[in-house]
């Protein structure tokens, strides 16, 4: 173990049930804008890959293979996602969260910026995709460190009675995100022709992202250091090598992260992804699929904060469970839904399993990993079983999905499927601890 710098032991040193609102509402803020930029830079890819790259950058005469292709350049994002994880909350566990999410969020909105001055196939061939996926990797990489430092801005601020509302922020955070960025496609989409989205009118969404990243930066440089790694860091406890720490304290800890991931990362995907391109290959238009993601995103903003509060008075593990058991009865009926073509009967399916059911055990997943780890690791624990989590199983999720109704013409192996994830989360949270109430650190 490190001993404290000099410059560390000039911090003030408080608990977070001493802090004051105002600094919690601060630290919240720059958490919740923080994360609903990086997830803005994030899903908007996950959009267009779903709507347009595959003509714009991975063009082919069979429609289907230009998803695929399309679709795995957003899954590649899932590969390098743990170790941006390894690499930024190595950073964040030694010299701080607020730094590491500095870094994370400038390189997230670089990435995007990029994305929206790229040349198509048309312009540069083969090269246009190399670059596309290349720049999908840097945004995986951010995002692997950014989610994790997020997540703690809220909860190492939170009460102890609270740490399940608190959680939930940054999740709403991502939400926001997802809203802003189908609000931003579908208003494209809205006022240009056909042919002028698919020209230029796509790259405005990827170059908002400056303006967004710079406000996120000016919210996040007022947050004070976490008072959790204010004490590690004062007390000499910081890790030498935060990796090795966690995999040889931590390891159980890890492996049920992992798998508690696997069903609100597959559905999640489902949902806000994979959904937009079936639907609109079931002849909706990009319009109604775009918008009944953007209602259930929406609808999900207050579930989840209600949900995060509820964990506190009943627990993690019982909130995780109900949700998972019910995505798992009601998956198929939902695909069923959707293949009835009435935009109607999309929107409500989406928005009662993506704005309610996933919001379920979406809001209380961040406080449950974080509440698995001492401080000295919680930032690479959280992130490390996160993100591997995700990339077993979300990056690839909307690609399987599309890979199963390609192969067997049928939506039921896409719903076993769900239910094959929810099953290994259900087994990996059995093993889980309920700390709900009790002190963090």
């Amino acid at each position: 173990m490190n001993q404290a710098s000099a410059g560390a032991s000039a911090l003030p040193i408080t608990s977070a049930e001493d802090i004051g609102q105002r600094t919690r509402m601060r630290a919240l803020a720059g958490s919740a804008i923080g994360s609903a930029v990086e997830w803005y830079d994030y899903f908007l890819y996950g959009t267009m890959a779903s709507i347009i790259f595959g003509r714009l950058f991975f063009p082919s005469a069979d429609k289907t293979t230009e998803t695929l292709l399309s679709l795995a350049s957003f899954a590649l994002a899932f590969v390098v996602r743990p170790l941006g994880g390894i690499l930024f909350s190595h950073i964040g566990d030694r010299i701080g969260r607020k730094k590491t999410l500095v870094m994370t969020l400038s390189l997230m909105g670089a990435s995007t910026a990029c994305m929206g001055l790229l040349p198509d196939h048309a312009a540069i061939g083969v090269w246009a995709g190399v670059l596309l996926t290349l720049l999908r990797l840097i945004q995986g990489l951010a995002l692997g460190g950014e989610w994790g430092g997020g997540l703690l801005l809220a909860v190492e601020y939170a009460p102890k009675a609270k740490r399940g509302f608190y959680g939930a922020v940054p999740q709403v955070g991502a939400l926001i995100g997802l809203a802003l960025g189908n609000f931003t496609v579908a208003g494209m989409n809205a006022i240009l022709t056909e042919e002028q989205f698919l020209s230029w009118g796509w790259r405005i969404p990827f170059l908002l992202s400056i303006l967004l990243v710079l406000f996120g930066l000016w919210v996040r440089k007022a947050v004070d250091e976490t008072p959790s790694f204010q004490k590690v860091r004062a007390g000499g406890h910081t890790a030498k090598l935060p990796i090795a720490e966690t995999l040889s304290k931590h390891g159980r800890a890890v492996l049920v992260t992992i798998g508690a991931k696997f069903i609100e990362t597959s559905t999640f995907f489902l949902f806000a992804t994979f959904t937009v391109s079936y639907a609109v290959s079931l002849g909706y238009t990009r319009a109604q699929a775009l918008n009944a993601v953007l209602v259930a995103a929406l609808v999900a903003i207050p579930v989840m904060l209600f949900m995060g509060a509820l964990s506190d008075r009943i627990g993690r593990k019982k909130l995780f469970a109900v949700g998972t058991v019910l995505v798992m009865i009601y998956i198929l009926p939902f695909l069923w839904m959707v293949n009835q073509k009435d935009p109607l009967l999309l929107t409500i399916a989406t928005v009662v399993g993506f704005g309610v059911i996933w919001s379920m055990y979406g809001a209380v997943l961040g406080t449950f990993f974080a509440e698995s780890y001492t401080a000295d690791v919680r930032y690479t624990g959280a992130s490390l079983g996160y993100q591997i989590g995700a990339a077993l199983v979300g990056g690839p999720a909307p690609l399987i999905a599309t890979a199963l109704l390609a192969a067997y013409a049928s939506y039921v192996p896409v719903g076993i499927f769900i239910i094959v994830c929810g099953l290994i989360s259900l087994l990996a949270i059995s093993f889980a601890k309920e700390r709900a109430g009790a002190d963090l650190d």
